[in-house]
């Protein structure tokens, strides 16, 4: 099944705001509905594709199947750009001015090398694509070429298991729910859970160093890649011998991460674990955002670690939004405080030890248990905050999220920061916004705070919501954090990330790239600054 072309996942999944929070949105923050919804497919005007016939001769030549290549007008919309709200909101207004010059779906590893060598022969880029779920740009790249979107979801087995060494190889087009599947069949789980799990790819999770909402548990997605296979204009790069080496510097460090910039990944091979048995998740209230904070980190830093552990703040728990499902009805838990989640997997006898013994760090730190089914909600909803934004959008309001991570001690200024950033810019606008945020994701040495922001549409909602990214951005770099704990870096990001990594480290990205890519094929103007 394609994903929603223009909003997110599958349409029959898509439900309407509940009319407590239309009201909230129309008292709170002046939205108004907007009389016309997104324009329909077919009426989108496609140009027509700038291929020549060369380059499509090429192309089709390095492609076993015949149906491999496409350029219909379709095909192309639902390759152009991500799921940001930016994107949403151009494709819902039928701005098509990036769309790719022809989709093209290759079946192996050498396929997707002969595929970037016509590209770099033909002076074509190339996207790689995912499950396309990018919300940070990573798909809508600065070039005057055209460009093809190389599609990865043929490249989807599971090509073996060691369970011995308890590790799988998979390829990059395997969607999260297809791994799983794959896995638990044989009792095994890969234990990574993002938001976008039922859509993002393996590949994607490689390339934008994802982070599962199972993190304290299972580590994050660049923590489970023990090798992997990168197909590059100039061929195949292979790395990982071993699960931890001292020849040399890690290249599997330089991948991971690079989104698409340096090279396609094609293969990652990644540590499993056991399928646990048993799974339960609770709810707990704190007074306060600083108090519950204050708790994460104790069981971050001195245990035991949950395997989930999040924590919304005081504006998102009075909204719902730390239990999507919730949002709106009568039996959510009452508004006041901060209500954190709190996840155990593993065997019997480990959840019931781990959680017992969390929960005298949490009793100890103030919190208030608030029984399980907070935690149940959030489990059963867990990947739905996509679906409410685009709900969100059909209402008329403009919804977007951001995150970042620092040092636990740089924390409580991060967040004042950035909340402060986003709502001056936006008041500013015209549009002040409701701004909520929590801790996604703990660390022994930090955390990272993940926001959303809604607010009115206003007249221009895209030219809106620029001037408050770019006041976040700075607030984040200010005061200590990094532009992107797991969203990626993306066009979005990419001047902040190289003021993070200063005019040094931006150097040693282009060297890299020249020497993969010298004819600048690989997603151009993504993650690496053009010279």
């Amino acid at each position: 099944m394609d994903m929603l072309w223009s909003g997110w996942g599958d349409p029959a999944k898509a439900a309407p705001l509940p009319d407590a929070i239309i009201g909230l949105l129309r008292d709170l923050l002046g939205v108004t509905t907007r009389p016309s919804g997104p324009a329909t497919l077919d009426a989108i005007d496609v140009p027509p594709s700038p291929l020549t016939d060369g380059a499509r001769a090429v192309l089709a030549g390095a492609l076993a199947a015949e149906d491999a290549l496409r350029d219909d007008a379709e095909s192309r919309i639902r390759h152009t750009r991500g799921k940001s709200t930016p994107d949403l909101l151009r494709i819902r207004a039928g701005e098509v001015a990036d769309v790719p010059a022809a989709v093209v779906l290759p079946g192996s590893h050498d396929e997707v090398v002969a595929v970037l060598r016509a590209c770099a022969e033909h002076g074509l880029s190339a996207v790689p694509f995912g499950g396309g779920t990018s919300v940070v740009g990573g798909l809508a790249p600065e070039t005057k070429r055209p460009f093809v979107a190389l599609d990865l979801r043929r490249l989807d087995r599971l090509v073996a298991i060691d369970e011995v060494s308890r590790t799988a190889t998979l390829e990059p087009g395997l969607r999260g729910p297809r791994v799983e599947a794959l896995l638990n069949d044989k009792g095994w789980t890969l234990g990574h859970f993002p938001q976008s799990f039922e859509w993002a790819s393996v590949g994607g999770f490689a390339a934008a160093r994802s982070s599962g909402q199972a993190s304290a548990g299972y580590g994050r997605f660049d923590e489970m890649v023990l090798a992997l296979t990168l197909a590059t204009p100039e061929g195949t790069l292979g790395t990982g011998r071993a699960p931890r080496s001292a020849a040399g510097p890690d290249l599997r460090q330089l991948v991971l991460g690079s989104e698409g910039a340096l090279g396609v990944i094609t293969a990652v091979t990644v540590r499993i674990r056991p399928l646990p048995r048993r799974r339960v998740y609770e709810g707990w209230r704190f007074s306060s955002f600083e108090a519950g904070t204050a708790a994460l980190r104790r069981l971050a830093q001195d245990g035991p670690r949950p395997t989930v552990l999040r924590l919304s703040d005081e504006t998102e728990t009075f909204v719902g939004l730390a239990q999507p499902d919730a949002i709106g009805a009568s039996d959510a838990p009452p508004s006041g405080g901060c209500v954190a989640v709190a996840g155990y997997e593993g065997t019997e006898i480990e959840t019931a030890t781990s959680r017992a013994a969390a929960r005298e760090v949490l009793l100890a730190a103030g919190g208030e248990y608030i029984g399980e089914e907070p935690g149940d909600r959030w489990a059963h909803g867990r990947y739905n905050a996509p679906y409410l934004r685009d709900a969100l959008l059909d209402a008329g309001a403009f919804a977007e999220t951001l995150e970042t991570a620092a040092f636990w001690s740089a924390l409580p200024r991060l967040y004042a920061d950035v909340r402060e950033a986003l709502t001056t810019a936006l008041t500013e606008a015209g549009t002040p916004p409701l701004v909520m945020c929590h801790v996604s994701h703990v660390y022994e040495n930090g955390a990272s705070l993940y926001f959303t922001v809604v607010s009115a549409q206003g007249e221009d909602p895209v030219a809106h919501w620029e001037p408050a990214k770019r006041a976040a951005n700075d607030a984040i770099l200010a005061a200590g954090g990094t532009i992107s704990h797991h969203h990626g870096v993306g066009t979005d990001h990419r001047d902040w990330y190289v003021r993070e990594i200063g005019p040094l480290g931006a150097r040693i990205l282009q060297a890299v790239k020249a020497e993969v890519d010298p004819s600048g094929v690989l997603n151009p103007g993504v993650l690496v600054p053009v010279r």
